[in-house]
């Protein structure tokens, strides 16, 4: 029976492996391109990021918005903004829409633009058509494959899905039949002496054990945006009696409404005063009538540390507040929250994103070393062949 389930991993890990390992080989590259993107994105664009000098003041966020909007194609629309608490960083102003049918990055990103200006003085350091952003395009290939929402996000998803039982059908074959000291030290560690194949072998083996449960992690993220009813269900169940969610809305006045640029004030001087012992805020403005700004106050590099705010569009008041310190919400929507940091490896800080970035190199060689042992595999089959018959020659 442990004979036939072992056969039965190895060719689901073999075919498996052959059918998804070039998918498999992109997402594992991109995704460690991603692991430090922040860092790269300051590092190459520092005028973009940093201001030239930091004043005493910054201006007010109703002022800044619509200085950015003025920079951005006419009719556009700011939608995002985000603040840190660096004194020497700019505000990052964002506006984009999307088409979910699109079959192409560039079909689906219907417009994408980012506004870096200095608070203090209102000057606009650089317009970004983040459509064409290199990073942006890695972030795409990631996700979707360039392919779109559709077809990409569905073919990363159930490669994804792939992944997870390739992992688990590789531990079923890295864990021996019979176990013995030389066994043993071929699971842990790599024969550098030996020949190019075995060496190939043993990073294929112990590499892959080595990167299974970051891998694991990440595959299990992955799947929770790419599956919708499995998102539901992990939310749900981990949830029990929590009670549900409900979505603010703003009570839309009878009489006409014009004091929107005092409310977006009152909101932006919140979430500075709030950012004394934060590492960011954004604010994601209405996009409806009933719609509110959203904000967010992030302690951290990690993102489901936070204070979550929902305000009035017309009154300005709260009328939502969550934290991630809340007990009551539910470990399913706990979960949820984390799902992102789950993904990227910052759930614990620089040390897990350099975790996850080694896993990812590991995840990307996986395909190719596999490969490469079926080929070898291959080539080892005995031919059979058959007996000649020799005639003795006559004179």
């Amino acid at each position: 029976m442990k004979l036939k389930f072992r056969k039965i991993a190895y060719q689901l890990h073999l075919w498996l492996g052959l059918t998804s390992g070039l998918i498999v080989v992109i997402m594992a590259a991109t995704g460690c391109i991603l692991v430090f993107e922040k860092e790269l994105k300051q590092w190459i664009h520092p005028e973009r990021y940093f201001v030239e000098v930091i004043g005493k003041k910054k201006l007010p966020l109703s002022e800044l918005s619509s200085k950015a909007e003025r920079a951005l194609p006419e009719g556009l629309k700011i939608k995002r903004v985000v603040m840190s608490s660096d004194p020497s960083q700019t505000y990052v102003f964002r506006t984009l829409k999307m088409d979910n049918d699109a079959l192409t990055y560039w079909g689906t990103y219907l417009y994408y633009y980012r506004v870096y200006m200095d608070p203090y003085t209102g000057k606009v350091q650089a317009v970004e058509d983040a459509k064409k952003d290199f990073f942006e395009i890695v972030l795409d290939l990631h996700r979707r494959l360039l392919l779109g929402e559709k077809i990409g996000k569905t073919i990363t998803g159930y490669s994804t899905l792939i992944m997870t039982i390739i992992l688990f059908s590789g531990l079923v074959i890295w864990y021996p039949r019979k176990m013995s000291k030389s066994m043993l030290k071929g699971m842990f560690f790599i024969k550098i002496s030996a020949n190019w194949k075995r060496i190939n072998y043993d990073v294929h083996n112990v590499l892959g054990f080595y990167a299974v449960i970051p891998l694991l992690i990440i595959s299990y993220s992955a799947m929770i945006w790419s599956f919708e009813d499995v998102d539901k269900w992990v939310k749900k169940t981990l949830n029990g009696s929590a009670p549900t969610e409900q979505k603010a809305k703003s009570k839309i006045p009878a009489e006409e409404f014009s004091d929107q640029k005092n409310i977006l004030d009152m909101i932006g001087n919140k979430m500075e005063k709030g950012l004394t012992d934060k590492e960011s805020a954004l604010i994601n403005f209405p996009r409806t009538e009933e719609g509110t700004y959203y904000a967010e106050l992030t302690y951290d590099n990690r993102l489901y540390r936070n204070d979550q705010y929902n305000f009035d569009q017309y009154s300005g008041e709260m009328v939502k507040h969550q934290s991630y310190k809340d007990k009551n919400i539910g470990y399913g929507t706990a979960l949820r929250e984390r799902n992102y940091d789950l993904h990227t490896g910052s759930i614990f800080g620089m040390t897990s994103r350099i975790i996850y970035f080694l896993a990812g190199i590991i995840a990307a060689s996986l395909p190719i070393t596999g490969f490469i042992i079926y080929l070898n595999r291959k080539k080892k089959k005995p031919k059979h062949k058959k007996n000649k018959v020799v005639f003795p020659s006559h004179h």
